[in-house]
């Protein structure tokens, strides 16, 4: 058998693989969208049960023998693509090969039934409800972590399933610079004459008339409803990949910005997982580098592009239109400062641009000391509500807006946080390169134009898939290390003049 047979060979069999992994993610959409009540304990079987399969699947001696038998051939004759889909699938075989089946069927049966523990103790505002469970899924993680190995701490070997070759410590570096740069903005801003004087009036907005600009927005920036939907779920999130992707939101008819901004964001996380090549659909040429790098699709999208003056000169008289006469009495620049309002506040995926990564960094920091063992589940909603006080100089009410108002933990995703942040960091890096490389770009928008910027993503980050690690994508794009400074004076320039710093 030739090289080129027995590599086609191990594509057909990663294309299984990749068909099992969609089965799970529809399963969990469906779970947090369309499942009746009473649904639960079925659904936690059926993801136990795939999950278990492809876990079997992936560490199998079929795995093992494509792996053996393309290391030992040779594969540079096969181009790039095929060293990368190798590499990558070696990675995840020898990843999964420590982690015993069980453990992983006894973790996916465990994530479903503490979702539903959440979802309810979330709906109470009642931290017991959940604590039993997040103790029970965070035991389960640490078993992984420890299968799995590490060379300094616990948490990397969670982290690196998110985020490539990163490292809580070289996190904790990065983000002690970026807090201490954002603390003292933060305090500027809401402590300036301008922000003391805002006051925003309460407006009403059906929900209807949000779907439906929601969607008209999506579509002018590029996202294909031929390959894609929107749902209503708990937690806004983006499912799928190329031709059917999946995204939903939450609506709030007294405050559009909470599903608009959410659709542009799980918008730009579609846009990224739309923009694979199709021809290598099922391995990881067409599979995300990480979670950092798809946080920064839909973070450039959602507050750097989507609360972009230029952007809301073309937008806002549609939002005029569905609204109407809502806004016959709001100038642009009225519009233009209100979404761009810059509060201490505690919820994460509510927080604007100024706050939003303190939240991050909150829930890293905790999330470090629990898997490292220093911080009891009993005492988490204490020490959330500390660190929320250092950080944003506010406290929690109660459970529900403080250390419950995520999912992630009733998933047992733990080292996924940072990945927000550091998404913000490389946006901010990206987009001062596509600046440089797209003259005039910015002009683009009052136009409704958005594709060469689309485009520019597509050829420099979408298409490459997972040919480079996080840190070096950085690299090649930029030609520079990720640096926290692009992501300040990003900030900085931009909110001095409105709140006239």
């Amino acid at each position: 058998m030739s090289i080129q047979e027995k590599y086609d060979s191990f594509v057909e069999y990663t294309r299984e693989l990749s068909a099992l992994d969609a089965a799970e993610s529809l399963l969990a959409w469906d779970q947090q969208t369309y499942m009746p009540p009473m649904g639960a304990e079925s659904k936690s079987r059926q993801l136990a049960t795939l999950s278990g399969i492809h876990h079997d699947m992936l560490v199998s001696d079929t795995m093992k023998r494509h792996l053996d038998e393309l290391a030992n051939g040779d594969l540079d004759k096969l181009g790039e693509d095929a060293r990368v889909n190798v590499r990558e699938m070696k990675r995840a075989y020898d990843h999964a090969s420590r982690v015993p089946t069980k453990l992983v069927r006894d973790i996916a049966r465990a994530q479903s039934l503490g979702m539903e523990a959440w979802a309810e103790a979330r709906e109470k505002s009642d931290y017991k409800i959940f604590a039993p469970w997040l103790e029970k899924l965070l035991k389960l993680k640490c078993e992984q972590a420890d299968a799995i190995g590490y060379e300094e701490s616990r948490y990397d070997a969670l982290h690196d399933e998110f985020e490539m070759g990163s490292t809580a410590k070289r996190i904790t570096s990065v983000f002690a610079k970026l807090r201490d740069e954002l603390v003292p903005l933060v305090d500027r801003i809401v402590n300036s004459d301008v922000a003391k004087a805002q006051k925003i009036p309460a407006r009403d907005y059906p929900r209807a008339k949000q779907e439906a600009l929601g969607r008209e927005l999506l579509t002018a920036i590029g996202f294909d409803w031929k390959a894609g939907r929107i749902d209503v779920s708990a937690h806004p999130f983006c499912t799928g990949n190329l031709h059917d992707v999946r995204l939903t939101t939450r609506y709030n008819e007294k405050d559009l910005t909470q599903a608009l901004f959410g659709l542009m964001h799980e918008g730009g996380h579609g846009l990224y997982e739309q923009g694979f090549d199709p021809a290598h659909q099922g391995t990881p040429r067409a599979q995300a580098v990480s979670l950092g790098i798809h946080e920064s699709q839909s973070l450039m999208w959602e507050n750097i592009v989507g609360r972009d003056r230029g952007f809301w000169k073309f937008a806002y008289p549609k939002l005029q239109k569905h609204f109407a006469p809502t806004f016959d009495s709001v100038s642009p620049e009225e519009w233009y400062k209100e979404i761009n309002k810059v509060e201490r506040s505690f919820i994460r995926v509510e927080a604007d641009e100024v706050t939003y990564c303190l939240h991050v960094i909150l829930r890293f920091e905790l999330e470090v000391e629990m898997i490292e063992g220093r911080l009891p589940v009993k005492d988490i909603p204490e020490a959330w509500n500390a660190k929320m006080k250092d950080f944003l100089g506010i406290t929690p009410k109660n459970d529900a807006e403080g250390c419950l108002q995520d999912i992630h933990w009733s998933h047992g995703i733990f080292g996924y946080f940072p990945t927000y942040a550091l998404g913000y960091l490389y946006s901010a890096q990206f987009y001062n390169q596509a600046k440089k490389d797209l003259p005039g770009v910015e002009d683009d928008y009052a136009k409704g134009e958005f594709g060469r910027l689309l485009g520019w993503l597509r050829k420099n980050i979408h298409q490459r898939g997972m040919t480079y690690a996080p840190h070096d994508l950085v690299k090649v794009v930029t030609g520079e290390e990720l640096d926290t400074k692009y992501l300040i004076d990003y900030l900085t320039k931009k909110y001095t003049p409105i709140y006239e710093l």
